[in-house]
């Protein structure tokens, strides 16, 4: 148990040099070691390029598809493909849906899509 503790404290001081994009990296990896049957994601992303987000979205969907993976995000691309939604404002539900329905409604969501610049067939 003694090894494990100083394991781990290296580990910790080691993630001091990291960057942010770094740190989420390792967590995003701990995650897929562990196998969660609920994961969060919260701005899980925020800190690196838009092509390694890419990467990590679909390396997401294939290896949680058996999981509920709950996504706080701000970059709408990283959402699109949810199957379902929930915009927030002010601590408020605005919307809730499939992407498809929110994007038919036309509301404050479809405007976020349209606003970010991302064509959506």
């Amino acid at each position: 148990m003694f090894a494990l503790a100083c394991i781990f404290d290296y580990l910790l001081l080691l993630l001091q040099s990291f960057s942010v994009g770094e740190r989420q990296l390792f967590c995003i990896a701990r995650a897929l070691l562990r196998r969660p049957k609920v994961l969060l994601c919260d701005e899980a992303t925020a800190s690196v390029d838009n092509r390694t987000d890419s990467i990590i979205q679909k390396m997401l969907r294939v290896h949680f598809a058996d999981s509920v993976v709950l996504t706080i995000a701000h970059r709408i691309n990283t959402i699109l493909d949810s199957d379902k939604i929930m915009l927030l404002s002010d601590g408020q539900i605005q919307e809730f849906g499939s992407p498809e329905e929110l994007l038919k409604k036309k509301g404050e969501f479809s405007k976020l899509v349209k606003a970010s610049g991302l064509s959506i067939e």
